[in-house]
Parts: structure tokens; sequence; C-alpha cells
């Protein structure tokens, strides 16, 4: 497809989904992104990365004189709605969620079409295209609809109206007038499984009782305050990324959505980050999402305990992993994509879990102690396998890394890697001295101290006064805002305090903070990158711990009218504040909850 196609603007969608997988509905009735039964399967509607890659449209014939989408309240239920000279027709989409942990869950799309207002002429149009649009499905008339089969998906797609097929795409025509309903079912099917009949009054209960999970669902937050509505949203969202069967929180659905876009920042993000895993956790628990919390700490137990592989000298742990728990395959490219509005390439796996990234460490260790602290404590066995990471953060912190940001240029002593050295260490000693439990504390506060000290005094420049990306370095780092997070320092302290005014100058643009600047330190990729929302909300945090509430009461509220029309963000704001990279992210999302929080006790007390 040409680079002057129509593309949807990221920000242009909304997310459903069923804890399994998730779905891109934009607001024109497109489903681009759709992969089953996985968040990390294979796409089988892909044509937010390449407009012949599959889609399944629902919308007015001859097109809306103006569109809008909202949720469902307190819920991820959305619904697309057409203003068109005739009349007013909505589509309803979902993905039933019926209990948790349910055994017998069915997958499914379900799109319902209302009308609203006047007499509208809908057009549904299915063209399923399985393994990232390479293969095609036939189609087949069966009972209760059509079966669609390729490349080893099976599906089926049942109506309350006549369907049409030609050549495997599969599309309807209805007239609706005020009050008429339509309804398309499309259903993941195992073998063997027959296609169900799609009746309007079974799927109203559906909805309704989907609705009742989401609703019973966020009643479980403890959140009550000044920015309840945003707090759900980003709940809901990491809801959404999570992965019920395993526990696993990946950090978007999506892949290759650019950085810049016509560039080659384009990266796979359907996995799970280690550093998201102490933000999941505070996030969980700060809003009282126990079960969820309790999952993934035994997720992350479980790569605690596994077998180091540590051939290639990356220690104990890897950056990331997929749901299941492994070392996701080798970063390939998807050279018959076009990638979204022309960026190339499209990727698929992630090269970074090669890296050396020495941070993880001290995101993994917190999100223990979290746990430990508000939760139900941790096992016997995790300890061993907390005190075997530990040993390794002590003998090995002082190497060169690849950072936090994942860079791809050659390896260099990062502050963020020291700092989160410096807090796996202290979090362990913190642990052991509640617990009483065994571990060489001498030594490791030995350790601890001496990373403090590398910090202050190699990581410190007197003539910018604040803190360096790398030590002995010029150039500034938004990950240093996390310096009064960890507890490192004071937010009062002189150094941070100087250390934000200096990122305020070189790195703040009106409320959007930059993570780094790629001319003074270059990260191997070409093309710039937009602002960083998740640092962002940590300069929220920062403003707020520094006492500087009024600024940070007004730097939040602006980063909420970057949020898309239905509060979701992506991974970057561009210049022009349109959302950039993959999209949702949860770190993101992560970082807002956080930062609310904390702002509204600021603000209490």
């Amino acid at each position: 497809m040409p680079e002057s196609a129509d593309w949807p603007a990221i920000e242009d969608h909304g997310l459903i989904g069923d804890l399994r997988t998730a779905a891109l509905v934009g607001t024109d009735g497109m489903i681009d992104w759709f992969c089953a039964p996985r968040f990390d399967s294979p796409s089988i509607f892909g044509a937010l990365l390449d407009r012949d890659a599959g889609s399944w449209q629902v919308c007015p014939h001859d097109g809306a004189t103006r569109t809008q989408q909202f949720y469902f309240p307190d819920s991820a239920m959305l619904a697309t709605r057409f203003l068109t000279e005739e009349g007013v027709v909505e589509v309803h989409d979902f993905m039933p969620v019926l209990k948790a942990g349910d055994t017998e869950h069915r997958q499914r799309i379900v799109r319902r079409v209302v009308g609203v207002r006047g007499c509208s002429r809908v057009r549904m149009r299915l063209d399923a295209r399985p393994d990232y649009g390479r293969a095609r499905c036939t189609a087949e008339r069966v009972e209760h609809g059509v079966l669609l089969e390729g490349d080893g998906v099976r599906m089926g797609l049942s109506a309350s109206t006549g369907l049409d097929i030609d050549e495997g795409v599969v599309t309807a025509d209805v007239e609706l007038s005020t009050g008429d309903v339509a309804l398309f079912v499309l259903e993941v099917l195992p073998d063997g499984e027959q296609l169900h009949e799609a009746a309007v009054d079974d799927t109203s209960a559906l909805f309704d009782a989907t609705a009742s999970y989401w609703r019973r669902w966020l009643s479980q937050s403890t959140y009550t305050g000044r920015w309840r509505e945003m707090v759900n949203r980003s709940a809901i969202t990491l809801k959404l990324l999570t992965h019920e069967p395993t526990g696993a929180v990946i950090a978007a659905p999506t892949t290759s959505l650019p950085e810049f876009i016509g560039g080659d920042r384009n990266w796979d993000y359907r996995y799970v980050w280690m550093r998201d895993a102490g933000f999941t956790l505070y996030a969980l628990q700060r809003l009282g999402f126990t079960q969820e919390a309790s999952a993934f700490v035994r997720w992350l137990s479980e790569r605690m305990g596994g077998e180091a592989d540590d051939e290639h000298g990356l220690g104990p742990l890897r950056v990331l992993y997929d749901i299941d728990g492994n070392t996701p395959r080798e970063e390939v490219e998807l050279g018959h994509l076009s990638g979204y509005a022309g960026s190339q390439p499209v990727r698929v796996g992630n090269a970074a879990v090669e890296q050396l990234q020495l941070d993880i460490y001290g995101e993994l260790v917190d999100s223990v102690y979290l746990f430990n602290k508000y939760g139900a404590g941790i096992s016997s066995d995790a300890w061993t396998d907390v005190t075997r990471i530990v040993e390794w953060v002590a003998q090995n912190w002082e190497r060169e890394d690849a950072g936090m940001w994942e860079g791809r240029a050659e390896l260099r002593k990062h502050t963020t890697s020291r700092l989160m050295c410096w807090v796996a260490i202290e979090r362990a000693i913190r642990i052991a001295r509640q617990r009483g439990l065994p571990g060489d504390l001498g030594a490791w506060a030995r350790v601890r101290d001496e990373i403090y000290q590398r910090i202050m005094d190699e990581s410190w420049d007197d003539e910018l006064k604040a803190f360096t990306q790398v030590e002995g370095g010029t150039a500034l780092d938004a990950g240093v805002l996390l310096m009064p997070m960890v507890k490192f320092l004071s937010p009062a302290d002189p150094r941070f305090l100087s250390t934000l005014e200096a990122i305020e100058d070189r790195l703040v643009v009106d409320s959007l903070v930059f993570r780094y600047d790629p001319e003074l330190s270059p990260d191997g990729l070409d093309g710039d990158e937009g602002t960083f929302s998740l640092c962002s909300f940590w300069y929220v945090e920062a403003l707020t711990r520094a006492g500087r509430l009024e600024d940070a009461q007004l730097a939040l509220e602006k980063m909420f009218t970057y949020a898309n029309h239905v509060g979701l963000y992506a991974e970057e704001v561009g210049a022009t504040g349109d959302q950039l990279g993959n999209f949702p992210q949860a770190f993101t999302h992560l970082a807002l909850i956080s930062a609310a929080i904390n702002l509204d006790r600021a603000l209490d007390s």
C-alpha cells in the first residue's frame, strides 16, 4: 500500500478484549488489528500494518458525516456512533467475559448494530487474512452462518441477517430503522466444534452479563480520588492487557506501530517486560486488585525459579518473556507488510531479549518487596531465588549494559542501571529484616553503599548540577526522575531538585518529557521519536514529591488532554499531539495510576 493511503491515526481506536487477546476498533468501524487465540498469535486482521492484511468493517453504506466513539460506563465495551444525513446508527463491540477463570470460555467478537434514529443502510465486510496477511481463509456456508478456515485458523461467523460470500470475503447489507438491531458474531472455534446461532435476544443477555462482569470487577477498586474516570479507564486497560490463564501482563497488544512515522523504530510489544513488574504490582495493589497482583507474582516467581541460562552472561533473568514465561523467538522482519503509514520494518519478536539490562533486577526485587509488604508474603523458595538474584547483582552491577531504554548502540555505564541495582539490594535487605530471613546482609549492605557512592561521585555533573545518563557523561535522562520514587534520594535533596530543573530545561516541552536526547546520546537507531508518556507521568510524580503541587496538578491535567477520545495512551506523543508507538501501552497507564494516587494523597495532606 502506498504511503499516501488514508491511514487512520493510531489514537483513532478503542480497545476490546477477553483477557486472552484483544482487538483494536477504529472510529471508522473497522477492526484492523486482532490476533487469536492469544495476544502473541499471528494477526487475523492486520490492516493496521498493511491495508491488505485483513479487516472487519461495519459502517454506513454511504459513509457518515460524523463519528463518535465511547465506552459504556465502567466497562470494556465499546460503542461507535455514526451520524448520517438519513439517521444515526451505533455499533456495539465487545468480547464476552462472563466470569473470572471461566474454564468454558468461548472466544468471540460480538458486533451489535443498532438503529438509533431515522433509517440507515449498513454495510458489513469481513476479510480474514491469517498469518499476518500471508494466508487467506476459505468461506463455506454451514448451519447458522459461515465457516472460515485458513493457516490453521478456524472461525465461524453467524449473523441475524443474510451473508454473502465472494472468494473468502463475507459481506452483508442491512437497512435499520429506529430500534432495529442487526447482529454479527465471530467465534474462534476449536477443532470439531460447530458454529452457534447468533440470536439478538441471547446476545442482549450476553451483553448484560459482560457489562456486569466489568462493573463488578471495577467495584473492587479502592481509588476514590480526583481523577477517578482516568484511573478507572487505566485500570480496565491494564486488565485488558492481562492474560488471565497465566497471570502475565503484556506491554501492549500491538507490534511495530512506529515511534516516528516512516522510521524504523518499530518494535513488537506483545511480551511481558520485567521492567514493568514493580510498577504493575504497585498499581494493582494500591487499587485493591489483589487477585491480579497474586497471579502476576506467581508468574514472576516462576521466572525467578527457572533454570538460569547464562551462556551469554546475561544473568539469571531476561529482559522480557512471552506469555508462558519462555524466551521469545528471535526477532524477524515481515517484509511483505508495508508497515503503518509506510513505516518499515514490521517486526515479530524482540531482539532486546538478548540484551543485558541491569535495571530489571531492581524492578523485580522491588515488586517482591511490595508483595511481601502489602500482600500475603513470599514463600521460602521464592526467597531463595531472590537471594540468588541479589548475589548475582552484587557481583555484576559495575558492568556496562544497554540501559533501560533498550538502545542498540554500544554498551555504557547507565546511571539508571546502577540506581536499580541499588534498589535490588536495598529491597532485599528490607525484606530480610522485616521477615527475619537469612542472607549475608553485611556483604549486601557494603555493595549497596558502594553503588550509592558510585552514583553520587561518577554520575553527578557539577557543571550541569544534575545526574547524567551515564557515568562521566553530559547528556540527561528522564529515568533519573525515579530517584525519590525508589527512595534513593529525598525529594528535597538539593542534588535531585537541581537535576529536576535541568531536565525541565532540556527534556520537558510543556508537560511532555523526552526520555533523552538522541543527538547527545546516540541510541544506534535512525530518526527522531516523540515525547515519552511514561516519563511525562514520572515528571508529575517528581513534581509532587518535590512539593510543587500546583505544577504537578497542571502537568497532570495537561497530560490528560493528550489521551485519545476514550482515555487511552500509546507509548509516545508526537510534536503535533498525535499518539505514536504501540497502542495502548500498559507502562504509560501504570505511571498514570501512580502519579494520580500520589498527587491525590499530597493534595489531601
